[in-house]
Order: structure tokens, then C-alpha cells, then sequence
């Protein structure tokens, strides 16, 4: 188990009324609130953790991705647009977490 894992499981045995609230409103948001299909919420999480410097929030959200069907290539572009708006540092620093995530070395 990593630390976000493990991080999670200590929030839920503590928390867990509140874990369960905010996992029922973020499924809401996800299945019930708007058009966009499971890849492109999921691009959008990633790209907007990267531009908030959100390390543990991008590898999870890189995970989703994946999970959802995300290539490695749709990935990287959307942590790429960062860059324009967030700035090159987090579009960089967000490049090493999705490189360690996929297990390049």
C-alpha cells in the first residue's frame, strides 16, 4: 500500500460520515453533472492537479485516468497544456510525477 492508500484508509477510519459524503457528491458531479464523457473529466482533473502543484491528487488522478482508458499520450497532453496558463515549472514538476507514475526511470 503507498502513502496516499494508506493516507486514504487513516481519513476513512477516522472520518468516515464525512468520506462517504464527499465521495457521494463527487460521483454525483462526475455521473449527473454535465456532458463530458469519464476520459475527459478525468484529463481535466489531471491537468487542473498539476496547475495546482497537487502531487498526490495528480498521481491519483493520473491513476483514474488510466482506469478510465486514458493513453499515456492523452495524458501528457493535458498535463502540457498546462504550461500556457499555469506555467512551465508545473507543467514540468507534473511531466516528473506522470514519468514515475508510468514507471520510466
Amino acid at each position: 500500500m503507498d502513502v496516499i492508500e494508506e493516507n486514504l484508509h487513516y481519513f476513512i477510519e477516522k472520518h468516515g460520515g464525512i468520506y462517504e459524503a464527499y465521495e457521494e457528491y463527487g460521483n454525483k458531479l462526475h455521473e449527473e453533472g454535465g456532458p463530458l464523457d469519464k476520459k475527459t473529466r478525468w484529463l481535466i482533473k489531471v491537468a487542473i492537479s498539476a496547475s495546482c502543484q497537487y502531487e498526490f491528487a495528480l498521481r491519483t488522478h493520473i491513476r483514474k485516468a488510466v482506469a478510465s482508458g486514458c493513453s499515456r499520450e492523452e495524458i501528457e497532453h493535458a498535463i502540457l497544456l498546462v504550461a500556457p496558463s499555469g506555467g512551465f515549472p508545473k507543467m514540468m514538476e507534473a511531466l516528473l510525477v506522470l514519468r514515475d507514475e508510468m514507471g520510466d526511470h
